[in-house]
């Protein structure tokens, strides 16, 4: 009596299979999510409403000029930085380098364009790791010290690695939004 084996070979590979199957999903599970929060938004906020975010920058660049400086170095509101990747920061961006480990200094004025008074403005901002939310700095208005509509703060960073500054300026209805990739050294 011949014996075949050809059964045995189907149910190796189809036991092979499910157990890599099972394997793949038991993995996926255990590593962490984190969403990406732009703007301060969900994603699927961002990307559903992403022409509104960049249609009332402009509004905002038009009535008012931004100084956002960090650590003496002067920047405007932007959002440019959101189109390039972490790896490509230390070729394309200008904003290398900008944070540094331990107290950072934070100086906000949002300057009106026809009377070039300084404006009272509220601040939502947050400086994250590029990949973890595990040390997000979050800057709500109450910890801005305010002097004269001049919004200044300190934080502190404790990791080497590439950070996000996002967030709102707030002016009557006026919204601006940031987005700056950088890294702390």
């Amino acid at each position: 009596m011949k014996r075949n084996y050809w059964p045995l070979l189907f149910i190796g590979i189809f036991s092979f299979t499910f157990g890599m199957i099972v394997w793949t999903i038991m993995s996926a599970v255990k590593v962490p999510v984190h969403e990406d929060q732009s703007f301060l938004k969900t994603y699927q906020d961002v990307d559903m409403n992403y022409n509104n975010i960049m249609t009332s920058n402009m509004i905002f660049k038009n009535k008012y000029h931004l100084e956002f400086i960090i650590n003496n170095k002067k920047l405007n509101l932007t959002t440019s930085d959101i189109k390039l990747s972490q790896r490509v920061l230390e070729k394309k961006t200008h904003h290398k380098n900008l944070l540094k480990l331990g107290s950072n200094n934070l100086v906000v004025n949002v300057i009106d364009k026809n009377t070039q008074e300084k404006r009272s403005v509220q601040i939502d901002l947050r400086v994250t790791k590029s990949i973890q939310s595990d040390s997000d700095i979050n800057l709500k208005p109450n910890d801005f010290k305010n002097e004269s509509n001049m919004y200044l703060t300190n934080f502190d960073i404790k990791y080497e690695n590439n950070w996000n500054i996002t967030g709102t300026f707030t002016v009557g209805n006026d919204v601006g939004y940031i987005f700056i990739k950088t890294n702390a050294i």
